[in-house]
């Protein structure tokens, strides 16, 4: 059986698509005769992070495409050129070439959409890993003229691209009410994001601060990851730093199109620290260098589904956990994960009381990380593109 995987996003890049599809691949390079070609880019999710990968490579029973995108940063014009790229040469490459099953990744919707639309060209079947609602959530963050511009023509390609599919994974529960009455053909499989292994590896030595070290030493507060619209720190974090005082360092690691106005909101707070994005290896150890894990997403209807991968690996790491979240997110963070708390999104105030109120101690999480160990998720969501495969 030979299957094509599109994705934007695939190793050495540094986001939770690459990552994701990184562990799916190295589950589904296992089932018996079984070859994969996977469809990318270069390494270009952040244009402050340069990380050296080939063109082609050839290994076993995988092979690899990275496409070459136009330089860009975050913006909505850029992504449309970058996607538009991708797209065209995604296309040609294919062209020609006899597969069993197209296999899509995607949040933002034109991946699923080269999906489908190679998929109907070759007439074979169709498996889509959805990790994000793209139209229910760019009315919230799209600038609202532009967005009622391009609603009627995202619908259509939303209906186009859900219709094709055989079999649609949803990377979070929450996004079922809005896809099973709208696209009823498509069988459901709900395969979250999971914790990499590098990070079950180590946390067992996350050691967290206790509570007579918490009179002498300031309290680390890290958030790691993209700096966007999406997570809207430049909307809290300020507030945040400052009710919560001196005590309290707050460290942001990453990058994206909102770093520029978070630095700007940020002038004059002492304790904040913006620093530019780090290999996963060394992000390992900034977690197990900080007190408390800190995320957040902005206040927008359409994150009141989501369900982040930041909380796996944040969960792993045993460390206590600020979360500014609603809805899915808050609702699977309250019954899954000890020792977090959480606050309404944007809400200073409230987020700097919650941050005061966790308990700067390790949380054995051992059950959390059997249940969510990416490997095992991966493993039976391989399986499943297998058995897809099998019913033409």
């Amino acid at each position: 059986m030979k299957i094509l995987l599109f994705t934007f996003y695939y190793k050495p890049d540094l986001c939770a698509g690459s990552f994701r599809t990184t562990a799916l691949v190295e589950q589904l390079k296992h089932l018996p005769n079984v070859e994969i070609e996977i469809v990318t880019t270069m390494p270009n999710r952040y244009a402050s992070f340069e990380s050296a990968a080939s063109k082609f490579e050839q290994t076993d029973n995988v092979t690899i495409h990275r496409i070459e995108l136009p330089s860009h940063n975050s913006g909505m014009l850029d992504q449309i050129k970058s996607f538009r790229a991708y797209f065209k040469a995604a296309r040609k490459l294919v062209s020609g070439k006899s597969y069993d099953l197209v296999v899509s990744t995607s949040s933002r919707l034109f991946t699923a959409f080269l999906g489908a639309f190679v998929a109907k060209q070759k007439q074979i079947p169709l498996y889509l890993d959805i990790r994000d609602i793209f139209v229910d959530t760019i009315k919230d963050v799209l600038n609202p003229k532009l967005a009622m511009l391009a609603k009627p023509i995202l619908h259509l390609v939303e209906n186009y691209t859900f219709s094709k599919a055989k079999h649609i994974n949803l990377v979070s529960e929450g996004f079922k009410p809005y896809f099973a009455p709208r696209f009823k053909q498509p069988t459901y499989s709900y395969f979250t994001n999971g914790i990499d292994n590098e990070f079950i590896n180590v946390s067992s030595e996350a050691q967290c601060i206790n509570s007579i070290d918490a009179q002498h030493k300031k309290i680390t507060v890290l958030y790691a990851g993209n700096i966007g619209e999406g997570q809207g720190l430049h909307s809290v974090l300020p507030a945040l730093a400052n009710n919560a005082g001196d005590k309290y360092q707050f460290k942001i690691i990453g990058d994206g199109g909102r770093k520029k106005q978070l630095e700007q909101a940020c002038i004059g707070i002492d304790n904040i620290s913006l620093l530019p994005p780090v290999k996963r290896a060394e992000l390992v150890g900034e977690y197990l260098n900080a007190d408390v894990l800190f995320l957040h997403l902005n206040d927008y209807p359409a994150f009141k589904k989501v369900l982040p991968s930041k909380i796996f690996e944040y969960a792993a790491m045993g460390k206590p956990i600020l979360a500014g979240v609603q809805g899915y997110s808050a609702q699977f963070i309250n019954e899954q994960v000890e020792n977090a708390k959480v606050f309404y999104p944007n809400d200073g105030k409230q987020a700097a009381l919650a941050l005061q109120s966790l308990d700067l101690i390790a949380t054995n999480r051992d059950g959390f990380i059997r249940k969510f160990a990416r490997e095992n998720i991966m493993q039976n969501m391989a399986q499943s593109i297998f058995d897809i495969s099998g019913t033409r």
